[in-house]
């Protein structure tokens, strides 16, 4: 019986720790509860343009071996308190090389990581990005045309989101030489150039 008794007691206290907690905001007279959430934009800009825009599919504009590819990033406080800890994180897929922009790019992770620092309610903090394209001969070999994806990541001990750009990268193909056609027009050409060429060489001994 007495065990019957504790486990009452244990279960409510338990429950009045949790309407104490829960009427400590949100109530009549009481401040409103706390929420924390970020939002995280990932654009990338069209080929040879400041246009920034969400993703590229293969019927948008495509980008070439060596060219450099512009991504922004902007990470928007949309709680109702401030915060701080926001570390940010950018997955660089394979065949780009970061160049310019925030953080350190770990090489082995392909990943460049910034601190984004203390947010004020509604503040919103963008950065931009300036990545290179490989070279043609270092590219998949067996793609003419393929699409790589941009992520990233901002978190801290509160709240965290991520977004992510789509572009497509088109490799140039070398046209070969044409060759000239053997039919039977080109044979008659090549024998007059021939009857030509002998017939001088006749007009040449007559005249020896």
């Amino acid at each position: 019986m007495k065990k019957v008794f504790v486990f009452l007691a244990i279960v409510f206290s338990f429950l009045a720790v949790t309407v104490s907690v829960a009427a400590g905001c949100g109530g009549q007279y009481e401040s409103p509860c706390q929420s924390y959430s970020i939002l995280v934009d990932k654009m990338v800009a069209k080929p040879g343009t400041s246009e920034y825009v969400d993703n590229l599919s293969v019927s948008d504009p495509r980008y070439k071996p060596s060219e450099f590819v512009l991504f922004k990033v902007t990470i928007k406080n949309t709680s109702t308190t401030t915060f701080g800890g926001m570390i940010a994180k950018d997955f660089v897929p394979a065949y780009l090389t970061p160049i310019e922009g925030p953080g350190t790019f770990d090489a082995s992770t392909r990943t460049v990581s910034w601190d984004a620092g203390f947010f004020n309610v509604d503040e919103q903090k963008t950065y931009y990005f300036k990545m290179q394209i490989n070279s043609q001969a270092n590219l998949p070999a067996n793609q003419g045309l393929f699409c790589l994806v941009n992520k990233v990541v901002a978190s801290s001990n509160t709240t965290s989101d991520d977004d992510s750009s789509q572009f497509c990268i088109e490799k140039q193909v070398s046209t070969p030489p044409k060759v000239p056609s053997a039919g039977p027009e080109m044979g008659l050409a090549l024998m007059a150039i021939q009857l030509a060429g002998v017939g001088a060489g006749i007009y040449l001994r007559k005249r020896a």
